[in-house]
């Protein structure tokens, strides 16, 4: 039986540092990673993908605020969407011709633009930390303030930077295509950026609210919602640390679940970088995945199989 696992692209799959995010700088990246995924394919296992869209969503609100006077920005849960599509074609596309080459026709790859529910009284909507997009100054962060009622913080000196809430998936809309589409051999590319945020009102509709999911919690409740065997979160980094650029600074191989829990209680992950990594582990295998992996994206197979990156088991 075929094992499935949920592949967490990190920003490097897509954009490289220095790039200046040119379409054929994105689509030469995302070949090489399609590469790799292909690797696991041809392993045997059955790949579902998600990514990050940070960069890609901060230029969409760019244009929005250059084209404001011709055209209506949108808001942030269609501007995640629309980095959904266009990211999820260039894998489409690279995946397509790599199975192409390979005369491989039992594999398609296909793009879900995907809903995440999150709950209206998640506590993330009191305190927005999340920065999105430009920089502006202070001028004109408190004129939005008070015409837009959006939080603004000055950023470390480089200039105002609005903020937005980043609250806990709770659900996959999409979970039950997910599963139809993986099953009937698609390869499936999903909940990217952290999926769309949306909330469920009085009548039980959705709507979609300004906020951002962390891509790799939603990578975690993707693969509990769709019975994912291993959860695989690809990084620029081979493994896991410990006591980060001190002396006693150590890597981790291989680790259970309560080990690292008991390190991350110490504080030896930071919120902006492998913070939401290891949490994303620890929750998918208490939750009853069979193992959770953090590796560097050109090991990812071999990462998968068991001799790279920071294995976390139960």
């Amino acid at each position: 039986m075929r094992k499935r696992v949920v592949v967490a692209l990190g920003g490097n799959a897509i954009l490289q540092r220095g790039q200046r995010g040119t379409a054929a700088e994105q689509m030469e990246n995302v070949k090489m990673t399609a590469a790799q995924v292909v690797k696991m394919i041809e392993a045997g296992y059955e790949v579902i993908l998600t990514h990050g869209n940070g960069p890609q969503v901060g230029t969409i609100l760019i244009q929005n605020e250059l084209g404001a006077r011709q055209v209506p920005p949108m808001p942030m849960d269609i501007c995640g969407a629309e980095s959904q599509g266009f990211i999820g074609y260039l894998f489409c596309q690279a995946l397509g011709n790599h199975f192409a080459q390979m005369k491989n026709r039992s594999s398609q790859p296909i793009c879900l633009v995907t809903q995440v529910k999150v709950d209206p009284d998640d506590p993330a909507f009191l305190h927005p930390t999340k920065p999105v997009g430009p920089f502006f100054t202070e001028d004109e962060a408190r004129r939005r303030m008070s015409e837009r009622s959006e939080t603004w913080i000055e950023d470390a000196g480089r200039g105002w930077r609005r903020v937005v809430p980043s609250p806990d998936p709770k659900e996959i809309i999409e979970r039950e295509a997910v599963v139809a589409l993986v099953e009937k051999g698609y390869v499936v590319i999903a909940s990217g950026g952290g999926g769309i945020p949306v909330v469920v009102d009085r009548e039980g509709k959705l709507e979609g609210v300004e906020a951002v999911i962390d891509k790799d919690l939603a990578a975690e409740r993707l693969a509990h919602d769709v019975n994912a065997d291993f959860l695989l979160i690809l990084t620029d980094v081979p493994q896991v640390l410990i006591n980060y650029r001190q002396p006693s600074e150590k890597p981790l191989s291989k680790v259970c679940a309560s080990e690292l829990e008991v390190y991350q209680e110490e504080g030896h992950f930071k919120a902006g970088s492998m913070g939401p990594k290891v949490e994303a582990t620890l929750r998918f295998v208490k939750n009853g995945g069979k193992r959770a992996i953090i590796a560097r994206l050109d090991e990812a197979l071999e990462a998968l199989e068991g001799s790279r990156g920071t294995q976390v088991v139960r």
